[in-house]
């Protein structure tokens, strides 16, 4: 008996659908494996693709990092633009994963009410937010051991900062300690006891203790020390005023190990002059009102104008008595160039009190990034009639057309300011130190380092920065500008992962249809002063109507001239005329998004398969070619 023999089209659709099985099958095994998380990004500014410093802080974690999701996905109240954001913070985290290869372990939780889930989300302190009467939850909390970073909301119009606040709280529970950092001052900002009995102590600055609260923080004195940047992240230089050689050489050092300086300084510091203590009527001299870096900014290729301060009359600040601070400068937006940069992107404005501004010249080896800067209308002018905000400086202010940095940021391999090596102090060139043991000084990096340099001091002192009410005898700091929150950005980044310093921010996904935009602008260019003629003559039209309807209410015969007949019907003719241009350029405008669509549908339907046709044929053709030669 023979088997019996299946139809062909049988064959073929077993063949199919075993083929379609397969692919299946395969998509899902390698979706399990990391080459499945892997792909080609051809996007503009390459959106989809993580940061070298993102991969570099997944790639060195040692310890397992635990990042709890909270998300509301069983709700049918959650908006759809929370939903497609949702679906790329799957995608982001899939990638985080797969690059920690094991050190990183990605918990989905939908937090139901009365479930464990929602009792997880409120012990970590994710409370969610209240949208269309339902309380929905899109966040996550970071942990690692016995610290726990979170982000309530991931809020889709943060989207090109999602990234770097993932990776910097990654960065921050991962890190056993809090960062140390160094401040170097030639002020008492942490206060000091009281002179004498029944006086009030002086208290410390709001910006030192709220820097207390978040890092690590050790006073190191204007002396010559020894700085290892593996134990103080950041050394914070603010105001060194009268700074020797030899600290700077302290400096210099510290930053070729790799180290990363923040330097604020000051041409005229109102706070040191506040804050000083001396007496002259007693001979007691107060606190140096200028500080500057002579030896290390030259060598870093910056020069500082420390005997003048910065005017800018396009950001000059009202103060007052309706007094011109033509060196008070107000800087929103548009004086912060690097628009995708961490520090300033959610920055509203800062103010600068009577700055210094700093002139990149450049050294091979540094790069160089500007992240506050004045107009091309700004000059240098009295440090002392800018404090007294002379009314003169105005007519006499005279600007070269440069725009200088106020808030700059050095970075690469620095070279040493002191290539003859450790200056010498006075009492080593008459009596040398027996004995004493020196290491070597390094004439170049043995690691990239970064310095940011600030132009003022005075925008973090707390008459400046802040709004401090008392209640009870507690002293309540709100901030009352951008300042504190520029020191603190700047700090956060340099503090929390050496791969963080220099992150920007990523490009967004979503990105308006600038061709549609720019189409339906020029339309209603084009048309918009037609419209607006048309409105005006109806207008005047409806008015002479109603002038002679008022005129027949009140008995008068209503006659009509020849001459204002044919107006209104050229009045009626141009209604209809421009009703029917209208019409005419809306339709225009539909045919023309119609075409466009009809040609990007076209494009993503047919470029694929015609670049496999392409790719088959050249293959095909190289093989027919290669046949015929044997």
């Amino acid at each position: 008996m023979s088997a019996k023999t299946t139809h062909p089209v049988t064959r073929a659709a077993l063949g199919v659908a075993a083929l379609v099985a397969i692919a299946l099958l395969a998509n899902w095994l390698v979706a399990l494996t990391p080459l499945g998380n892997r792909g080609a990004d051809f996007t503009e500014n390459k959106v989809h693709t993580l940061s070298n410093g993102t991969r570099a802080i997944l790639t060195e974690l040692d310890t397992p990092v635990a990042i709890r999701y909270y998300a509301s996905r069983s709700t049918d109240y959650m908006p759809e633009e929370l939903k497609l954001h949702m679906r790329r913070v799957d995608d982001l985290l899939k990638e985080y994963s797969s690059i920690a290869k094991g050190k990183l372990r990605i918990e989905n939780l939908d937090p139901q009410p009365d479930t464990d889930a929602e009792d997880s989300a409120n012990l970590d302190g994710i409370n969610g937010q209240r949208m269309n009467d339902q309380n929905l939850f899109f966040g996550v909390a970071i942990s690692c051991l016995d610290k726990t970073s979170i982000i309530p909301f991931l809020d889709p119009r943060d989207e090109t900062m999602l990234e770097y606040h993932l990776s910097k709280a990654i960065a921050e529970v991962s890190t056993a300690t809090k960062p140390k950092i160094g401040i170097m001052s030639a002020l008492d900002l942490k206060g000091a006891p009281a002179m004498m009995p029944g006086q009030p102590p002086t208290p410390g600055w709001v910006i030192y203790q709220q820097l207390k609260q978040s890092f690590d923080v050790i006073s190191i004195p204007m002396e010559p020390v020894t700085i290892d940047p593996k134990e103080v992240k950041v050394l914070l230089l603010f105001h060194p005023a009268g700074i020797t050689p030899e600290v700077e050489f302290s400096v210099d050092q510290y930053l070729l190990n790799g180290g990363t300086v923040v330097a604020c300084l000051d041409p005229y510091s109102v706070a040191a002059q506040m804050t000083g203590g001396g007496n002259p009527m007693m001979g007691q001299q107060g606190n140096p009102t200028t500080s500057t870096l002579p030896t290390l900014l030259p060598a870093w290729g910056v020069s500082f104008e420390s005997g003048k301060v910065l005017a800018d009359p396009p950001l000059a600040t009202k103060l007052g008595g309706d007094r011109l601070g033509l060196a008070v400068l107000t800087l929103g937006k548009a004086s912060m160039p690097q628009k995708d940069d961490v520090i300033t992107k959610d920055l509203g404005s800062v103010t600068l009190f009577l700055p210094g501004a700093f002139t990149v010249t450049g050294v091979p080896g540094i790069a160089s990034n500007s992240i506050i800067r004045s107009t091309t209308q700004a000059g240098f002018v009295d440090s002392l009639k800018a404090s007294q905000l002379d009314p003169s400086l105005a007519r006499t202010l005279k600007s070269n057309g440069t725009a200088y940095d106020l808030v700059t940021h050095l970075s690469g391999k620095f070279k040493t300011a002191f290539p003859d090596g450790r200056p010498k102090h006075e009492d080593e060139t008459t009596k040398p130190a027996p004995n004493k043991v020196q290491t070597p000084a390094l004439k170049e990096a043995t690691n990239p380092g970064h310095v940011f340099l600030i132009g003022d001091i005075d925008a973090f002192y707390d008459r400046f920065a802040y709004n401090i009410q008392n209640f009870g005898g507690t002293q309540m700091a709100s901030p009352a500008n951008g300042n504190a929150t520029l020191l603190f950005n700047l700090l956060d980044q340099a503090t929390g992962s050496k791969h963080l310093i220099g992150s920007r921010s990523r490009s967004a996904i979503i990105r308006p249809f600038t061709v549609v935009q720019k189409m339906e602008a020029d339309f209603n260019q084009t048309v918009g002063v037609k419209i607006e003629e048309f409105q005006a003559k109806q207008k005047a039209a409806q008015q002479k109507l109603s002038d002679l309807q008022t005129k027949k209410s009140r008995g008068s015969e209503l006659y009509l001239s020849p001459a204002q007949e044919a107006e209104i019907k050229k009045l009626r003719e141009e209604q209809v005329e421009y009703a029917k241009l209208v019409r005419d350029q809306e339709k225009e405008l539909r045919r023309q998004k119609d075409q466009l669509g009809a040609k990007i549908t076209l494009l993503n339907v047919a470029a694929m398969p015609t670049l496999v046709i392409i790719l088959g044929l050249a293959l095909f053709i190289k093989r027919r070619s290669a046949t015929r030669a044997r």
